[in-house]
């Protein structure tokens, strides 16, 4: 999107009162990193907005220093983590949901139990879409549903991977008592299970909700967009340590949960459901 270094100040320009230049001029930059979609070279980026390389270097400075952008270790220039949630939000959104999609749809195929993908909201994790297996019982819980924080796995691994701050009025809002001993006796033991769910990095109950059914909730973390812009699974040779996330460098948004009865989904630690569904997700870089 190419830009002049010194926009003409005609009646055109100034038609809209109180634009900021230089403003204007610092998000055709930005524009360029989010049209590429792709890390690119001082050069090339100052070619686009037919800019100076010096000149293009100072917007790129600043726009690094609030995020927008950065510079990868081999020179180049890419989005940062707000350029990113900026520039491509509506296209990963929809992009994102639909790998989840596939990711659900393979995991009910391989172990045969419903799966249900959940976002998180500031009233908690809210149910967005669900896959069913070929069974003539539903267990699938309803789409718009708030899953509790404290008694389903959904609920307990995103508290895991939220703040204490955000989760900590919630959860003691579900347990109902203002017994401050029985508050801080809870609240206690529920920090130890977020912080063995964060080390094996997925969450389970066995009959917490339901009586007889079992449920597994691994996280959804994305890596940066370049690494795997598609929607197809990586061979496991494809998958390097660097691209796999971490769960303090991202926060949690998405959440896979796969629902099965105790004969379809059991928990003893012969059983391998969740190594199964962890490579599923690591196949799709969601994991």
């Amino acid at each position: 999107m190419p830009v002049s270094e010194n926009l003409p100040d005609n009646p055109t320009t100034n038609k809209n009162q109180g634009g900021v230049q230089s403003l204007e001029v610092g998000l055709s930059v930005l524009d360029v990193l989010i049209d590429q979609n792709k890390p690119m070279m001082l050069k090339d980026v100052a070619q686009a907005v037919q800019m100076h390389p010096a000149k293009c270097h100072r917007y790129l400075v600043s726009l690094i220093r609030k995020n927008y952008a950065r510079k990868l270790s081999d020179g180049r220039y890419g989005l940062g983590a707000r350029g990113n949630s900026l520039g491509h939000a509506d296209f990963n959104q929809h992009n994102l949901l639909e790998r989840l999609t596939h990711v659900a749809t393979e995991i009910k195929d391989t172990i045969n139990c419903a799966v249900q993908i959940a976002k998180w909201f500031s009233e908690g994790p809210i149910i967005i879409q669900s896959v069913e297996p070929d069974s003539p019982i539903s267990i699938i819980t309803r789409i718009g549903s708030r899953m509790p924080l404290t008694t389903s796995a959904t609920g307990q691994l995103f508290a895991s991977y939220q703040p204490e701050t955000i989760i900590k009025p919630l959860v003691i809002s579900e347990w109902q008592t203002n017994d401050n001993d029985i508050i801080a006796e809870r609240w206690q033991n529920f920090n130890q299970l977020r912080a063995k769910i964060l080390t094996q990095g997925y969450a389970t109950v066995t009959g917490d909700m339901l009586m007889g059914i079992n449920a597994i909730t691994i996280p959804v973390l994305v890596p940066p967009l370049e690494s795997n812009t598609t929607n197809q699974p990586l061979s496991n040779n494809q998958l390097t340590a660097n691209d796999k996330p971490s769960a303090e460098s991202l926060p949690l948004e998405y959440a896979i949960t796969i629902i099965g009865t105790t004969e379809q989904l059991p928990m003893s630690e012969q059983h391998n459901g969740v190594e199964q569904i962890l490579a599923i997700a690591r196949r799709y870089q969601i994991a």
